[in-house]
């Protein structure tokens, strides 16, 4: 389908500037030169496209990378601990974003190695340039994309079946991975929240025994909690099962 061809373009072209920043200059300003004659026009339309790729950068970011699930794996586990604005949100948002370029790590540098070099060197056009940064980002989200997802959103395009999963258009693949992502991240945030329950069910229970009924079970129960997510390493376990969860 064209709309899924003009999709599938612009979408490349999001991922080879995140993976290199320097990819930017090479296919968009580089070639931008506003003048006085008759292809001015054009350039000016390529300058205005290439700035509004830029302003949608960031929901690729979340829609296409590690970024969802750590950072709503993160969010239930602050919210579990109970402990309001801390950590901040800046260093959420910062934990969750280096942690989604080391695991995005092997396919950037694939991408790197197989299409922004070779594009560089002028060894092949722009256009398999980005047929080739295709493959190996589509290969990341399928391979944490469940069947059953792809399959809603397959029938909902109205598509037609394909025998391979990396023939399915990127339009029908983003979707499906976030879901999934959404998903995963939800079943790691409940095996989170079960310890921290515990805690507050007792706590409570000790509380409304003493007939202390005023006194907020939450307050009480905080200090326990991270008295348990210290003595157990909590941060480096969860950072460690998330890693391991995209390996």
């Amino acid at each position: 389908m064209k709309v899924n061809k003009h999709f599938k373009y612009i979408f490349l072209s999001l991922i080879l500037i995140i993976a290199l920043p320097s990819f930017t200059y090479a296919t968009g300003l580089e070639n931008i030169v506003i003048g006085n004659d008759a292809n001015a026009t054009v350039d000016s339309v390529q300058l205005l496209i290439f700035m509004t790729v830029l302003t949608l950068i960031p929901s690729i970011l979340i829609m296409t990378t590690a970024f969802t699930r750590i950072i709503v794996t993160l969010s239930f586990l602050r919210s579990g601990l109970g402990s309001q604005q801390t950590p901040p949100n800046q260093v959420l948002i910062g934990l969750a974003l280096f942690l989604t370029f080391f695991i995005m790590q092997p396919t950037i540098q694939t991408i790197k190695a197989e299409s922004y070099d070779p594009f560089i060197n002028d060894e092949i056009t722009q256009e398999e340039a980005l047929e080739r940064a295709e493959i190996p980002i589509k290969e990341f989200m399928l391979k944490q994309t469940r069947e059953k997802d792809l399959a809603l959103f397959l029938r909902a395009s109205d598509s037609d079946n394909v025998s391979e999963p990396m023939d399915l258009p990127i339009s029908v693949v983003i979707p499906a991975f976030a879901i999934s992502e959404l998903r995963t991240a939800f079943s790691i945030g409940f095996i989170i929240y079960i310890p921290f329950l515990v805690i507050d069910m007792v706590v409570a229970s000790i509380l409304m025994s003493m007939g202390m009924f005023m006194l907020p079970p939450v307050l009480i129960s905080l200090p326990f909690k991270l008295l348990l997510f210290v003595l157990v390493d909590g941060w480096y376990l969860v950072v460690e099962s998330l890693i391991e969860s995209f390996i």
